[in-house]
């Protein structure tokens, strides 16, 4: 029977790095994810005549985005990575999906009866 002989503390930090690790990929496909819904529809409607930034789906998707662009900085800050200019960068993160980063929509008004 194999043990492990390093201290409990060194166990203990190594699962949280491994998770942190695991959280940061689910978040960094999360906003990947996102980004390619946007840019489908962009795609999508560039024939239109109609611009798609006045379109309410593209606005939805522009929110999620930001959502999992916010979700993704914070998991990466909370794990040490401060600069978020590199993932702008990587991910191609357009402007207007950056500044609704971390805006939580309005909850939707139930129907009147």
């Amino acid at each position: 029977m194999s043990r492990d002989l390093r201290p409990p503390v060194d166990i203990l930090h190594y699962e949280i790095v491994q998770e942190q690790a695991s959280a940061l990929g689910r978040m960094g496909r999360a906003l990947e994810q996102s980004l390619v819904r946007l840019r489908e529809f962009d795609a999508a409607h560039a024939a239109s005549g109609t611009p798609a930034s006045m379109h309410p789906a593209r606005r939805k998707l522009v929110m999620e985005a930001g959502q999992a662009l916010w979700m993704f900085v914070v998991q990466r800050e909370a794990s040490g990575l401060r600069d978020s200019r590199h993932i702008m960068r990587t991910y191609n993160v357009p402007g207007e999906v950056q500044l609704c980063m971390g805006l939580v929509p309005a909850p939707s008004k139930p129907a009147s009866t």
